[in-house]
């Protein structure tokens, strides 16, 4: 296991310049206090200064953060950034193409790793490739730290929490949101409907090579579309890396019982919305098969490009868990304002303090939020302003 008791930084921000490296930086400037040593990472050391300055707006101390040059493209800056702080946060996507020299070098170093992916391939190559060589050091790799997958992860753990122990479980998680999206998110979503069965391949190895508890049974829920009184409007299963999260730490942690189902849904105001959104997905993976049609649809929006401050601020999300246990019944809800960009940076920022700064369970390898984190990170969101709360039942 790596010391890492004398690293120079706690939380260095790995492309700050971005659209949401830049709000995450922000947001640090604004709650990180004099106790975290923190500093800007990117290849440009022309727009860290432009962001150091704008940050200076904010908390005069960001005048003097340190500024670090590092490319994906070259190893040895790489290898530097992770050797110089306790933990790394990355908002250079799509991870795919951007991501896995920064992991390998965090692996290497004993560096915890925190990012905002929504690409389960991405998530599960790195598992393949670098979750042993973690394990060895010490780092942690924790994926999905922003709207893809906290509000649901630590959801379901919170809702876990009210209910009986040592008994099956099941829950719905209900997704409704409102908002829009960046240049790069697009673009993720896009390398991402090209890469699909690149990404089933990914998963069936993973699949074969992960251990599995053998007392306890877990599983997603087999489900269609179809209209739900509780969730208030047409559900469609949604298929992202969400769930994934959540049943990957319903594995590491018995507290989620000896059987436990999860379903996860979109929740939609009618049929009709439905079947366009379903329409318009499968022509939107199509199109992104063929490098011709591709590049189009890389055109339609630019790498940077974001909504304005006006746009998110009217921007929300709301998840609501519908829980079962031994007879007991459970509606719990997870809330919040702008979730791709306000409140995807709060997440991403509050998870790197949590890891720098709160007495956490002793994990490493590539583990989840509710693995990593937990309730502490709950605690922190809470105190940030997202709700978690219990809304029937209890």
């Amino acid at each position: 296991m790596t010391d890492r008791a004398d690293r120079k930084y706690d939380i260095v921000l790995f492309g700050a310049t971005g659209f949401t490296g830049e709000l995450t930086a922000e947001y640090l400037a604004r709650r990180a206090g004099p106790d975290t040593r923190g500093a800007l990472a990117g290849r440009s050391i022309e727009k860290l200064e432009a962001v150091r300055r704008r940050l200076a707006e904010i908390n005069i101390a960001c005048a003097k953060l340190p500024l670090l040059v590092a490319d994906i493209n070259d190893p040895g800056s790489i290898r530097a950034l992770a050797e110089s702080t306790k933990v790394v946060v990355t908002t250079v996507g799509p991870y795919i193409e951007y991501g896995e020299p920064l992991v390998a070098a965090c692996a290497a170093e004993g560096t915890d790793y925190v990012d905002l992916t929504g690409e389960p391939e991405f998530v599960d190559e790195m598992w393949l490739r670098h979750h042993e060589a973690a394990v060895a050091s010490g780092a942690r790799i924790i994926h999905s730290c922003g709207f893809d997958s906290i509000p649901y992860d630590l959801g379901v753990l919170f809702t876990v929490g009210q209910l009986p122990e040592g008994v099956p479980i099941s829950v719905d998680g209900f997704v409704r949101a409102a908002g829009t999206f960046s240049g790069g998110t697009y673009r993720s979503a896009i390398d991402a409907a090209a890469r699909l069965r690149y990404a089933a391949r990914s998963a069936s190895q993973r699949k074969r090579l992960e251990s599995r508890p053998s007392d306890r049974r877990v599983r997603g829920a087999a489900s269609r579309p179809h209209r739900d009184a509780t969730a208030g409007g047409w559900v469609l299963p949604f298929p992202t890396v969400d769930p994934q999260t959540v049943l990957r730490s319903a594995r590491a942690l018995p507290r989620y019982g000896p059987d436990f189902t999860y379903g996860h849904y979109l929740v939609l105001p009618n049929a009709a919305m439905l079947a366009g959104l379903v329409g318009g997905a499968g022509v939107g993976i199509a199109l992104a098969q063929l490098p011709p049609t591709r590049k189009l649809l890389f055109k339609l929006k630019s790498p940077g490009e974001g909504p304005t401050p006006e746009q998110r601020a009217k921007a929300w999300f709301r998840v609501r868990f519908v829980a079962r246990a031994d007879g007991t019944r459970l509606v719990t809800e997870v809330s919040g304002g702008d979730p791709g960009y306000g409140e995807t940076s709060k997440m991403l920022g509050e998870a790197a303090l949590c890891l720098v700064h709160d007495e956490l369970p002793v994990t490493s390898g590539q583990v989840t939020p509710a693995v990593a984190m937990g309730q502490a990170l709950i605690d922190r969101l809470v105190a940030a302003g997202i709700a978690f709360s219990v809304v029937e039942g209890g």
